[in-house]
């Protein structure tokens, strides 16, 4: 193995290990409790070391986002093929989507809420997030029909997130939180036709 080789290892190893521990602090503390200071101690590496890796906070969600992005395509793709039909993939993957929301706040708000220079809905978007839209876009598409799919799928996309953001914020009382998505799926799931 070359030194060059090995350097490039350890350099990965310490940006999963920032990663990670952006993550984790986050989750227990909230974003506003993530620091460049913060993890230069929980890592055990200087503050100079990080910006080795990441130009700043911001450059550190916005690795924390795509991380998450990848989580969230492996799991909708996980409810997706568990399905057997069409109707029960979108109920599944609209419940892993919550699930996800739910379960991980802090790393959702990275992903979705707090500002970062993530180039959504562009060629250039990392790998990551043109698979978690995919997945979605797949338990969309039998029920296009004459629909645009794209627009289709950033339409119920659009829909699961308001849901989840209005109710994580308190505006959507949770009780009534099964009840939502299984309307939302029920419209997405009827023939075009049905909706005129």
């Amino acid at each position: 193995m070359s030194i060059q080789s090995r350097r490039e290892r350890e350099r990965a190893k310490r940006e999963r290990l920032i990663i990670t521990a952006a993550r984790e602090l986050a989750e227990a503390e909230g974003w506003e409790a993530v620091t460049t200071r913060r993890l230069a101690e929980r890592v055990e590496y200087s503050q100079p070391v990080l910006y080795s890796h990441f130009t700043g906070k911001d450059a550190i969600m916005a690795a924390v986002a795509v991380e998450g992005f990848a989580d969230v395509a492996a799991e909708l793709r996980a409810a997706r093929t568990a399905a057997t039909d069409p109707r029960q993939a979108l109920a599944a993957v609209s419940a892993a989507y919550a699930a996800f929301a739910e379960q991980r706040p802090a790393l959702y708000e990275a992903m979705f809420s707090l500002a970062t220079d993530l180039p959504f809905a562009t060629p250039e978007a990392p790998a990551a997030l043109h698979a978690a839209f995919g997945e979605l876009r797949e338990a969309v598409r039998p029920h296009a029909g004459d629909d645009d799919l794209g627009l289709l799928t950033e339409t119920f996309w659009s829909s699961l997130h308001g849901l989840m953001t209005l109710m994580r914020g308190g505006r959507l009382p949770r009780e009534n939180h099964d009840r939502r998505l299984a309307i939302l799926v029920g419209r997405f799931s009827c023939p075009p036709a049905d909706h005129a």
